[in-house]
């Protein structure tokens, strides 16, 4: 028997830095997948000027959502990277984000720090437990590894699989469709691998599809988030990524 083709859809850098954009998104994710069947990466504090914490209106936000359905995840904790690279963490850094990769070039005690202080500040706000880590920018170090291996997280996600950070068995294999919004060049490169894998990815058991606050800056951006997330569902079941825990 073959396995159900889903998708799993996702809003990243969720908190009151961007309050605004997240609503926009959800609103827009809500009416192309037929309700709250996506994700959110919430991040405690992005870049130490949107403290979820001591911001009750926010927080009662989110308890909505999650109460609504959406999956919660722990999305760092600052999403700023301070940290100075070498060699292909170098390359990382700056080229495949910017300034963003927060768990590059974190040591284990540090991650494990952030993660934990994450994990219960977002559990204490929606009053159940958090679906997994992703790091920002989808980078994790040896030591953002190596502490995920041990946090107790059930998922964890980068650009190429979700897995089980206990065991590291790989759950789901593929792509994340996602676009970038920070120059003219990244905005149309990432229309068009959108317009690929409107074609080419359909063959995937799961399909991952991811947007940022950034992407509601452009006009010519929603217009291809629409069309890649119409076409997908369109194809498979919006699904919660603890199915594939179950599976």
């Amino acid at each position: 028997m073959s396995r159900e083709k889903i998708l799993l859809a996702s809003i990243h850098d969720v908190g009151p830095r961007a309050e605004a954009q997240v609503d926009q998104l959800a609103d827009l994710l809500c009416e192309l997948l037929g309700g709250m069947n996506f994700a959110m990466l919430v991040v405690p504090d992005h870049w130490s000027e949107a403290p979820l914490a001591g911001n009750a209106a926010y927080q009662a936000k989110l308890r909505r959502w999650s109460d609504m359905g959406v999956e919660m995840f722990v999305h760092g904790w600052f999403h700023k990277d301070l940290a100075q690279h070498s060699g292909v963490a170098a390359f990382k850094a700056k080229h495949m984000t910017a300034s963003e990769g927060e768990f590059l070039g974190l040591s284990q005690d540090e991650a494990a720090r952030r993660m934990a202080d994450g994990r219960k500040l977002i559990e204490d706000i929606i009053g159940r437990e958090t679906a997994g880590f992703i790091a920002p920018a989808w980078l994790y170090g040896p030591g953002a590894m190596a502490a995920l291996a041990e946090s107790g997280f059930p998922l964890a996600e980068d650009h190429m699989r979700v897995w089980r950070p206990e065991t590291g068995e790989t759950l789901a294999r593929g792509p994340v469709v996602t676009w970038a919004s920070r120059t003219k060049g990244r905005q149309l490169s990432s229309r068009f691998f959108a317009s690929l894998a409107r074609v080419g990815l359909h063959g995937l058991d799961v399909a991952r599809i991811a947007v940022h606050p950034g992407d509601t800056t452009v006009p010519e951006l929603i217009s291809s988030i629409r069309a890649t997330y119409s076409s997908f569902a369109a194809r498979r079941r919006p699904a919660r990524y603890g199915q594939l825990l179950a599976s």
